[in-house]
């Protein structure tokens, strides 16, 4: 707690891991291997049914492991029941008993282990101030706002001191500016408190903001897991390229060094390794807009488009185009 020097985090590592739910056609989770580095935080990101969600339980132990290891710091846990992993988790719905105070709700798994009363008081006021909650220790949920309910939650998983904290869509609930003012809270506790943190949500800006590393999910096995500027700027598959932000995505042949799409040639930084169609990903705060009166400049790849809106953000404008040759793109700007 802020009294004491970070705990030191917990290493997860799951091998072979699979899911299959009895009457399915085909796994929730397929074989997926991940080592999640003791005191990272790990954010398992992709679409609903990829499985990301499905792999946070087993590791919490509210679901049962088909097949496959989970060990923690070593030790298994696939077969452990949950109560006895000692693993900190956090839901999106809060899970607040309505009948307890904050106080009350944060102390409910301190008196489960039989931590005496004088020891709990202080743990209680101690993450109250944590989580900036003091002096509402004694308010119900329902006189709290949604924010403050979440901070309740997060005071109860980490009141009794877990190395590792699960947190499953905890912000998906919340409004945009409550989820954006949460997620720096959930950096500052990650620093604070130098436990392991393993994060489930669908949001991608939420993923590269908040993230050390995250596994990309889709149907069940993990499409490619790295830094956040590891998976925006070289990702591994095309899926990766368009789930994690905005692309332009053009297809054809490479010939020469160059890209020739059908109706447009562009030239390519690297050659590909197989004779096959491939598809060149273009974010679009790399393209830039000039007119058709202007000439390109030596060595500038041109494509030829039409602009159909714009789209203003604040502090960019996305700018949709389609181009002459079929389909649309967009370009961000300043």
């Amino acid at each position: 707690m802020p009294d004491a020097p970070p705990a030191s985090g917990a290493r997860i590592e799951v091998e072979g891991l699979t899911k299959h739910f009895p009457g399915a056609a085909v796994p929730a989770v397929d074989g997926i291997d991940l080592d999640i580095r003791a005191g990272e935080f790990m954010t398992l990101l992709g679409p609903s049914g990829s499985g990301k969600t499905t792999t946070l339980n087993m590791i919490a132990g509210f679901e049962a492991v088909t097949a496959g290891r989970i060990t923690l710091d070593g030790n298994d846990i696939a077969r452990l029941p949950a109560y006895r992993r000692n693993l900190g988790m956090v839901f999106q719905n809060y899970a607040l008993f309505p009948h307890m105070s904050a106080a009350e709700n944060i102390a409910f798994p301190l008196r489960q282990r039989k931590i005496g009363k004088a020891e709990i008081a202080r743990r209680v006021a101690n993450v109250l101030e944590l989580v900036h909650l003091g002096g509402y220790g004694d308010r119900l949920p329902s006189q709290l706002s949604g924010g403050q309910q979440q901070r309740v939650a997060l005071a109860r998983a980490v009141v009794f001191e877990p190395r590792a904290l699960l947190l499953d869509e905890p912000l998906g609930a919340l409004d945009k500016k409550l989820r954006e003012s949460l997620q720096l809270e959930i950096s500052r506790l990650h620093r604070e408190l130098g436990i392991t943190f393993v994060f489930v949500t669908h949001d991608q800006d939420e993923a590269l903001a908040l993230s050390d590393r995250i596994a990309v999910f889709r149907d069940g096995r993990i499409e490619q897991a790295g830094t956040p500027t590891e998976l925006y700027e070289t990702p591994a598959s095309r899926f990766v390229a368009t789930f994690l932000g905005d692309s332009n995505v053009f297809t054809g042949h490479v010939r020469d060094g160059r890209l020739d799409t059908g109706w447009s040639s562009l030239q390519v930084p690297a050659t590909p390794t197989n004779d096959g169609p491939v598809a060149l990903v273009v974010r679009p705060e790399r393209l830039r807009l000039t007119p058709a009166s202007d000439g390109p400049a030596p060595g500038d790849n041109v494509l030829p488009a039409t602009v159909t809106d714009v789209v203003y953000h604040g502090a960019f404008r996305r700018v949709l185009v389609r181009f002459d040759g079929g389909g649309t793109g967009q370009v961000r700007e300043p």
